[in-house]
């Protein structure tokens, strides 16, 4: 018989035995609410072991989800009248769910958890933030000429980080609502009713397969590139230059000098047996073929249910920025500064300090500096939510720093005279030769990680697309991989026809820069304003200005 102490001990004893997976439960549930709590999946009876470990759900767990389960049986499951009352409904430090595995998981409803520093938070911004982007940044400085180009990236930044700190605000001006769940596309569609919402669907597509076309362009070239090495490295090939390219260790070349549409021929020429290498070639050339092997390795990975296993590399991404800034500084060290300030005069070497195709940068940045469509959800785990704007600021302002500093390195270091300012091309990686070993291990790098990223990317793209249009991510394998033969065949096309990463990321940068930087926060800002009588023409006046900023900057790169 126990005693009286014993019994109560018993009673204040947690429902769940300890489980291993806490940390997976949290991201489903939030203890602040108690609708939240209830359970998924009812178990008709505590959960026990087949061999003679204990049980993972007490007596206790199973009577309390035997009594919710009564509740829902006493009227029709489309009655809400008799669901359980909230005081049924487990305290925050005793929320329990299951899986449909059968595994009890533990809720811990203490303030704080999953919750992350601000340090965190900027960095995973930051590390959002930095795409491919960065390796066109300084053919757009040069597009732009050094000087426009340098306080366009600073402009460009201050603009896009208010039009993000709307988006943050944009769900605080709802009265009378609880948003605290909602994202940014549920606020257009509060505001624009269902042209909102399908239009921020559309904008966003736009984005996430702009980004998985460059991202095709990129891995051909950089699969090309590293198998010409791997080859030549094997095979003893010695590489004679053809093209224009400086002398001495640091090899910097210039592929298509005078033209802007990126060469589809070797730039190269090879001194080895002439049967075998001319093989090579024509099974392994940039454009022609490498694009179409891509599909037999990414392909199958779209179809994954779950692109879990993906995100696991997301460090990669933190990696390849890594060591391209280490890289650009080694050789900026090496090669020099190469500079001559002029704004308008023709010369030889250098380019204007203002050129008129400066939007062309614009474009680039508005994708550089985009992250509108997901800062809340970046935001939301932020410990100290009153930090919010500051950890944003913060993380816009090392974002803008390394694009300038690797734009900067780049631009300035390139060796002119004997070669153009011109010639950078849209991937500066392309500058270098494929023999260059630095280059080489940026291209592995960056390949391995686009491989990782490409999947999850497409992920989005279903989840977004069918479940907006089926009701379901997953609807059946034919939709899914419809979807991804038409995804997966626009980046061959692209790749095959267009491999200039700098016009498709000026172009879908600004086509979805229009609606989630420029058009919709400042329009919900005065729409909110006007509803409250706050509205002032001062404002009115600005947030039209940056409005038909987005228009001209998407209708400027029809023009460049």
């Amino acid at each position: 018989m126990k005693s009286k102490a014993e019994a109560m001990d018993a009673d204040d004893s947690p429902l769940l035995y300890p489980s291993l997976y806490e940390d997976c439960a949290r991201n489903h549930f939030n203890a602040a609410d108690a609708r939240s709590r209830r359970p998924f999946h009812i178990e008709p009876s505590y959960i026990t072991s087949v061999n003679q470990d204990p049980p993972r759900v007490t007596m206790q767990a199973s009577a309390m989800n035997k009594r919710i389960h009564y509740y829902s049986k006493l009227s029709n499951p489309s009655e809400r009248s008799l669901v359980a009352p909230d005081h049924v409904i487990p305290p925050p430090e005793e929320i329990y769910v299951y899986s449909p595995l059968g595994t009890a998981l533990k809720i811990d409803g203490t303030e704080g958890s999953e919750k992350n520093s601000s340090i965190v938070t900027i960095f995973m911004i930051w590390n959002t933030m930095m795409g491919t982007s960065i390796l066109s940044i300084p053919w757009g400085i040069k597009q732009a000429g050094f000087t426009t180009g340098v306080c366009l990236l600073f402009l460009m930044g201050l603009l896009t980080l208010y039009c993000c700190y709307r988006v943050v605000k944009s769900r605080g001006a709802i009265p009378l609502t609880d948003t605290s769940n909602w994202e940014f596309p549920d606020v257009c569609q509060y505001y624009f009713g269902s042209f909102g919402q399908w239009s921020s669907l559309l904008f966003s597509l736009v984005s996430l397969v702009g980004a998985m076309i460059v991202y095709w362009v990129l891995m051909s070239n950089f699969l090309f590139n590293t198998g010409k090495f791997i080859y030549n490295y094997v095979n003893d090939v010695n590489v004679t230059e053809a093209v224009l390219s400086t002398n001495g260790s640091e090899k910097v070349i210039c592929p298509d000098p005078g033209d802007t549409r990126p060469s589809n021929e070797s730039v190269e020429i090879f001194l080895a047996n002439g049967t075998g290498f001319e093989q090579f070639q024509t099974w392994w050339n940039k454009t022609d073929t490498v694009p179409f092997y891509l599909i037999v390795i990414l392909l199958p990975l779209l179809n994954f249910r779950s692109p879990s296993f993906f995100a696991k590399f997301n460090v990669l991404g933190t990696v390849s920025v890594l060591y391209l800034i280490s890289l650009v500084t080694l050789k900026a060290a090496r090669l020099g500064f190469h500079l001559q300030f002029q704004w308008t005069g023709i010369q030889d070497f250098f380019v204007p300090e203002f050129r008129t195709s400066f939007p062309q940068l614009t474009g680039i940045l508005t994708l550089a500096f985009f992250i509108h469509n997901c800062v809340i959800t970046l935001l939301k785990n932020n410990r100290n939510p009153d930090n919010n704007v500051r950890d944003l600021s913060i993380a816009y302002l090392l974002v803008g720093f390394t694009y300038i500093y690797v734009g900067i390195m780049v631009f300035a270091s390139f060796p002119s005279p004997p070669l153009t300012k011109e010639c950078i091309q849209q991937n500066f990686l392309d500058n270098f030769p494929s023999s260059d070993i630095l280059a080489f291990i940026a291209r592995i790098f960056l390949l391995f990680q686009m491989m990782t990223v490409y999947p999850l990317l497409g992920y989005l793209v279903r989840v977004q697309f069918l479940g907006h249009v089926f009701g379901k991510t997953y609807p059946s394998i034919v939709h899914v991989l419809a979807l991804n033969i038409t995804v997966v065949g626009a980046g061959v096309v692209m790749a095959r026809f267009y491999p200039n990463i700098g016009g498709i990321i000026r172009f879908s940068g600004a086509a979805c820069g229009l609606a989630f930087v420029f058009v919709y926060p400042s329009l919900i800002h005065m729409i909110a304003l006007y509803r409250s009588q706050e509205l002032k023409w001062p404002s009115a006046v600005f947030h039209i200005c940056v409005i038909v900023l987005g228009v001209g900057n998407l209708v400027s790169q029809f023009f460049m």
